[in-house]
């Protein structure tokens, strides 16, 4: 049975209704559904009601400080289950990047300055939890940009670990993307293990550049899923020569997408 970790942005009815929400929700239900063995995050949203939707803290899995450009991040987990689709989602947690704030933007619309540090943070806090969890998947499905950074951290700081080394990783882009550039420590932020941000810009990446996310997101992905008419990604793609499917993400678009499971598995 193979194994396949979602690490999502928004899984209705966590939250409000969206192309991400949905896919969040109906792509990893309906991939357990066909055999496959799941695990599924999302960030832990300051719009999310805890009370109503049964959210607890799993002691054993909480703890672990994460540095972040030089700063102590405390990482917390939080689990709840959605009975109707028998799916237990994991929430990454922490009062200064979650707790008491919202998605990309703020309640003004504005988008929060250290999103960038936030992008880190989350991947580096689902990554450690799965270790922790003694789970190894086959393959890493991402979902939006909060899971940008995961694909850059599987290749090139975790590549070594036993619950990572054989597994594919797969990013699902969307219509939203930070508008902002990334901010100034963004490069300070990405510095973990082995990762070496010159060796990023020499992949074409500008990491100061609105477009960084998308690109360091399918430049290290095995795969890319296109839930966007974005073409400058699609292009950029391309130029990479990475394998690349456009869907729609919903439970209809399941078969389309275990197939392509399997053809970047080699099977």
């Amino acid at each position: 049975m193979k194994k396949v970790l979602f690490i999502t942005q928004e899984i209705i009815p966590y939250v409000k209704s969206s192309q991400m929400a949905i896919a969040g929700r109906e792509i990893p239900q309906g991939v357990q559904e066909n055999g496959f063995e799941i695990r599924t995050f999302m960030p832990r949203w300051g719009n999310i009601n805890e009370r109503r939707n049964q959210l607890h803290e799993v002691i054993r899995l909480s703890g672990l400080n994460i540095i972040v450009d030089d700063s102590d991040h405390p990482l917390i987990i939080k689990v709840a289950s959605i009975q109707q689709a028998r799916m237990q989602v994991y929430f990454i947690d922490n009062d200064d990047y979650f707790h008491k704030r919202l998605m990309l933007c703020d309640e003004n619309g504005n988008e929060y300055a250290d999103n960038t540090e936030r992008i880190v943070f989350y991947a580096r806090g689902v990554l450690e939890t799965v270790k922790k969890l003694r789970w190894t998947p086959d393959i890493i499905h991402c979902h939006g940009w909060i899971s940008s950074a995961v694909p850059l951290f599987l290749k090139k700081a975790y590549q070594d670990e036993p619950t990572f080394e054989n597994v594919k990783v797969i990013f699902s882009a969307y219509d939203e993307m930070p508008q902002l550039p990334p901010a100034q420590n963004f490069a300070r932020a990405l510095n973990f293990r082995s990762v070496d941000t010159k060796d990023i810009a020499t992949q074409g990446i500008d990491l100061g550049s609105p477009e960084a996310l998308g690109q360091l997101a399918v430049n290290f992905a095995d795969g890319v899923i296109f839930s966007t008419q974005n073409e400058t990604l699609q292009n950029f793609a391309k130029d990479k020569g990475k394998d690349f499917i456009n869907c729609e993400g919903t439970k209809q678009n399941v078969p389309e997408i275990i197939e392509f499971y399997n053809k970047i598995c080699g099977e």
